[in-house]
């Protein structure tokens, strides 16, 4: 257990879950805004950010749906810390006929247009995703290469950059960019657990990983689907922060869809409470995460 304050980060919308999915799922930039600070109401001190195209509903990268959710958010609450994916456009698909050549659903792109929304809106933070890794039938894709030049924008942004790591492999890769000087240490790191081949979601592994994070280390962990709420237990046990959202998981309970992402972040806030934690301000988060 731990005495300093818990940050609590909510995953608004996602890359990955369907609007048929769960028919609340925040997709244009207002409702994805407004979903933001009803999450920041109920205790969230950070949003992680996605954006949707509002008339299809699937991903977008569009940098001016972007920059409108930065601004909504900005103009109600400032001092919400907004971090925002860069995990899009890092999948392969390879094609039937010849496995080198991209199939349909392959969103690979430059390193540079990854964050070319990061060096224009410089947010608060922005997740720097290690994995290289099997997903369904894709696979996504981060070498050591592309990490470096998305790094250095980031870094050129004056953006914190969260470490997202799926694997044991991804906390060794980013130890190595820390070692480099490409990244800058100890870092905030974010383990991932719950997704297939990748950690899984048990005590173990949060001990394991967490004890492989250089000394002074902010981390935090999540779990996807069923694993979301006994990973925020786990994670505050460990001394970790927490996060939940619709990216993650769409069920208050088993087979019962949540009614927001607020409710969620509540289900998050009674828990660490209950252990005897704290939740941290948004003001309080800066000074943890050594943001502005």
């Amino acid at each position: 257990m731990h005495s300093r304050k818990t940050i609590i980060t909510c995953a608004i919308t996602g890359n990955l879950t369907k609007p048929e999915q769960h028919p609340g799922l925040p997709i244009t930039p207002a409702q994805i805004a407004s979903s933001a600070l009803d999450a920041a109401a109920a205790g969230a001190s950070v949003v992680h950010i996605h954006v949707r195209d509002p008339k299809t509903g699937n991903p977008s990268m569009e940098l001016d749906l972007y920059r409108e959710v930065m601004q909504r958010i900005r103009e109600a609450n400032p001092e919400l810390v907004i971090n925002l994916t860069t995990g899009p456009g890092g999948r392969f698909v390879p094609g039937e006929e010849d496995p080198r050549v991209a199939g349909p659903g392959t969103t690979l792109l430059r390193p540079e247009k990854r964050v070319e929304h990061i060096a224009a809106l410089r947010p608060d933070i922005a997740t720097l995703d290690l994995n290289t890794m099997n997903s369904g039938a894709q696979v996504v894709i981060n070498t050591p290469r592309n990490l470096t030049r998305m790094a250095n924008i980031i870094r050129e942004a004056g953006v914190k950059p969260e470490l997202e790591v799926f694997d044991t492999g991804d906390i060794h890769l980013a130890l190595d960019l820390i070692k480099d000087g490409v990244l800058d240490g100890p870092a905030l790191w974010t383990l991932v657990t719950g997704v297939k081949y990748g950690f899984n979601s048990s005590p173990e592994t949060i001990l394991y990983a967490r004890n492989l994070l250089p000394a002074g280390a902010v981390w935090s962990a999540f779990g996807v689907g069923r694993f979301e709420f006994p990973i925020v237990g786990q994670a505050w046990l460990a001394g970790g922060h927490v996060r939940v959202g619709l990216e993650d998981n769409i069920y208050i309970s088993r087979g019962v869809l949540a009614e927001s992402n607020a409710q969620l972040v509540t289900r998050a806030r009674d828990i660490v409470l209950s252990m005897g934690g704290e939740i941290a301000t948004a003001r309080e988060a800066r000074d943890i995460l050594e943001l502005p």
